[in-house]
Order: C-alpha cells, then structure tokens, then sequence
C-alpha cells in the first residue's frame, strides 16, 4: 500500500512528525476501525480518524438524532433531528475525506452479533453509553483479539482506557450490566466540550496505537476532571477470574 500525490499533501503535517512519518500513515491508511456510537464521543472521534486518514470507519449506531444531542455531537445538525446517526456520520467521514472508506451499521450490538459485527477491524473505539454494549463490545474485543478503546464522559469527568488482551474491559467494572444508559445524561448531565475532549484523546490512543507511536498505553486508564482540569492515569490490575480473560 502506498500514499497517492494528493494524500501526501494531505497528511504532510503527519508525515513531517518524525514518530509517524510515510511509514506511519501508510499504517494509519491500512487500518480498519471500528466506533460504536455516533453520540457525544463519536461525533469527536469521528472527525479526528477521517482526518487522520484511517483507511476504513465502521460505525455502528441504532439511534436518531435528538435536538437534545445537538450540544455536544457536532457533527449534526439542526436539520438532522430525526434522522439516522450511522450514515450521518459515516457521510460526515466520507466527505472530510474521500480517501476514507465509511460504512454505517444501524443496529444495536450485543452479546449475540458483537462477534461477528467486529471481526476484522484491527481496533475498536467504544463511546456507547451502557454498560451491556461496552461489556459486549469488551467480551468480543477479546474474543477475536482486537485492541479496545473504550471511553466514557458523564457531567465534568471522562475517563478513557486502551485494553489489549489482559487487563480487559471487565476486569476494570466486574459484572456490571445495564439494559439502558448507565451515564443517564438526562438526569445528570454532561458539558458538551467534555465529551470532545474525551472524544478526541479515543482517537489519539487509537491513532498511537495504530501507528505504533510512544509507549504502549495499554492496561492504563485516563482520567479527565473538567472542573480542576486535571488528567490523571491509573494502571488497571488484569482480574484472575474474569470470565472473558481470565483463562
């Protein structure tokens, strides 16, 4: 694989960065990622891989457009209300970058097509907003091997982990199940400018980790306190008895 004349001028910003180079992008260029969710996250890290020039986005999201979502996921607009948020966002990615394969999936993962939904992607970025898709999502990640991006922003605070194989998803919330929204926006709240910055450090652990840039992250977690404006990092033990990696 290589870089065309128009991609070089593109990513020249990228390829001038002695830790991506043309190397690097051709690695970013290669890779298919998958996002579940278009929400507050997605709609950050969305932008952020198309216009890193990740070769090909799967994004998964069963959801409409509320009038309500408009204050944090950008890539929407008042004129979407009621429309899908998949193909919205795999056309917003197609058309900040027409070297950038979208694919939209309209439906809800879980346990029973997670599998099948993720396989052959080479990562996963999680901004769903319960707790039984990101164990899904986590259960099938290490199933199939792939790594994990999985990010989560409520009110003033956002957290966001890279999970490869051991410690996993479930080794960080245990058996925690939700049906519905564990965050519960609604009711609690969340600043929109939060869920961007949460939304694009996904998408720069995602990028490092394609691009093999600095140390591996994997096995920590990130944690953003929007009132302080403090980040701090704490390292996740792997769980013996986790069901999903614990052997």
């Amino acid at each position: 694989m290589s870089l065309s004349d128009d991609e070089l001028v593109r990513y020249a910003r990228h390829i001038v960065l002695p830790q991506v180079g043309g190397a690097g992008q051709v690695k970013l260029k290669a890779a298919r990622i998958a996002v579940i969710g278009a929400g507050g996250i997605g709609s950050a890290a969305i932008p952020a891989l198309a216009g890193a020039g990740i070769g090909a986005l799967t994004i998964v999201d069963d959801d409409l457009v509320d009038i309500t979502n408009l204050q944090r996921q950008t890539i929407f607009r008042s004129d979407n209300v009621g429309r899908g948020k998949a193909e919205l966002a795999a056309n917003f990615a197609t058309a900040l970058n027409p070297h950038v394969e979208a694919h939209a999936f309209v439906e809800r993962i879980e346990a029973g097509n997670a599998t099948e939904l993720l396989a052959d992607h080479d990562l996963v970025l999680d901004g769903s907003d319960n707790f039984a898709t990101r164990l899904s999502v986590g259960d099938a990640c290490v199933a199939l091997g792939i790594p994990l991006v999985s990010a989560a922003a409520i009110q003033f605070h956002g957290q966001v982990g890279l999970f490869r194989g051991r410690p996993c998803y479930r080794c960080f919330v245990g058996d925690a199940f939700d049906a519905e929204d564990c965050d519960n926006c609604s009711e609690l709240g969340v600043l929109g400018a939060l869920t961007g910055t949460v939304g694009n450090f996904a998408a720069l652990l995602a990028i490092r980790a394609i691009a093999s840039i600095g140390d591996d992250a994997a096995g920590k977690l990130f944690l953003f306190d929007g009132v302080k404006l403090e980040w701090r990092t704490m390292n996740l033990p792997a769980d013996p008895s986790c069901p999903s990696c614990g052997g």
